[in-house]
């Protein structure tokens, strides 16, 4: 049961700290279930072995790994969940994108609008030149 602690602290852990904390909780509870792991040759040799509490040890230390792996899975799933905004967050940025563009746009329309005054202004001025010298003759 004792090593079974650390992967109970892991749940204790995810329920109240940060990402951080969560990966750091989640490495340990995996390295806690690979430490009694036994090299490839003697776990095979165990596997052999006829005593059933050496079976026993291997399958507890397996469950744990898997357990821990278990857990460390379900923690990056949820990282990269996290990582990918709501949909509201998504049409708020769409949104944002739209309003500048068009405040972009009218002050665009706004700068051609005084431009177009500007040359109307010039052609009335020619053309009342024009109207004073045929006047004039």
């Amino acid at each position: 049961m004792a090593e079974r602690q650390p992967l109970d602290q892991v749940d204790q852990q995810m329920q109240s700290s940060t990402p951080r904390e969560d990966m750091i909780a989640c490495v340990m509870a995996l390295e806690a279930a690979l430490l009694p792991c036994l090299p490839a040759r003697e776990l095979q040799a165990i596997d052999r072995s006829p005593h059933p509490s050496h079976q026993i040890d291997v399958e507890r230390h397996a469950r744990d790994f898997m357990e821990a792996a278990k857990k460390l899975q379900l923690y990056f799933i949820g990282l990269q969940n996290e990582d990918q905004p709501t949909k509201e967050e998504t049409l708020r940025k769409e949104i944002a994108a739209m309003e500048e563009e068009m405040r972009l746009k009218t002050e665009l329309i706004k700068k051609q609008e005084r431009l177009i005054e500007g040359w109307r202004k010039e052609l009335k001025e020619q053309l009342d030149k024009h109207v004073t010298e045929l006047e004039r003759v």
